[in-house]
């Protein structure tokens, strides 16, 4: 008998388990925004031995085309500069220079930890894939963080423009937000650690309104990003242009 109700054991917690593309999926739904958002974002930036640098940045975001929107108002060197992204194109521009330069989506954003895929609507099934592990199966497991039950997966890179080429997320069980990502470089070296420490909800969608990225590699570096004062309203097709930005950075 025992050696009948094993096997149906391990093929009922196999069955319950969801797949990588799934989790990935259910993500994609719930930060998807259903309108227009214009919001305020605080990045405090701490380096080792250069000391803490705060940014003040106005951010405006379109999902239905993917856009978004960023122009620095502080400090007052980084005050004019931006980053311009609508479908596939990533934009940073430059107040002193007057130039837009063709980016990608890992770009970081001010010199900080936090970069361009962190601002946008995170298409995670079309860039990333399920790693597998050593049995051949989806590196997927349900953990505990903390007291909080998660599915703790690993997924990697299918495009060029990821910020890193692998990652290992913690996603709560209940309501799929993501909690933890551990991002590491093709040679499998843990270059940052991320915490989703707040979420606010909007239209039944969910915003991370305060992020924390640790540098691994250069110990001593982080970034915190919080985001305050969203407004959701349809916003201008202006806006999305490399015109209305330059114009902002006057």
């Amino acid at each position: 008998m025992k050696t009948i109700i094993l096997p149906l054991i391990l093929a009922a917690a196999a069955f319950s388990m969801p797949s990588i593309h799934d989790v990935l999926k259910k993500m994609e739904d719930i930060y998807k925004m259903t309108s227009d958002a214009k919001a305020r974002v605080q990045m405090t930036q701490q380096k080792k031995d250069e000391g803490v640098k705060n940014f003040d940045i106005l951010w405006y975001r379109r999902d239905r085309d993917n856009a978004f929107l960023m122009v620095m108002t502080a400090p007052e060197n980084e005050k004019g500069n931006g980053y311009l992204r609508v479908d596939d194109n990533f934009w940073m521009y430059r107040r002193n220079t007057r130039t837009f330069q063709h980016v990608n989506r890992d770009e970081s954003i001010g010199g900080s930890d936090a970069h361009g895929e962190d601002f946008e609507n995170r298409k995670l099934t079309e860039m990333y894939t399920a790693a597998k592990d050593s049995s051949g199966s989806e590196a997927i497991s349900e953990e505990m963080l903390g007291k909080i039950p998660v599915y703790k997966l690993e997924i990697k890179g299918i495009v060029n423009d990821v910020d890193y080429p692998k990652q290992i997320m913690w996603v709560r069980r209940d309501n799929f937000l993501m909690l933890k990502e551990e991002s590491y470089s093709s040679s499998n070296t843990l270059m940052q650690t991320a915490y989703f420490i707040n979420y606010t909800q909007i239209d039944g969608r969910y915003v991370c309104v305060k992020q924390m990225f640790i540098d691994e590699f250069e110990k001593g570096n982080k970034t915190i990003v919080e985001i305050s004062n969203i407004a959701t309203q349809e916003l201008d097709d202006k806006i999305f242009t490399k015109a209305y930005l330059e114009n902002l950075s006057k």
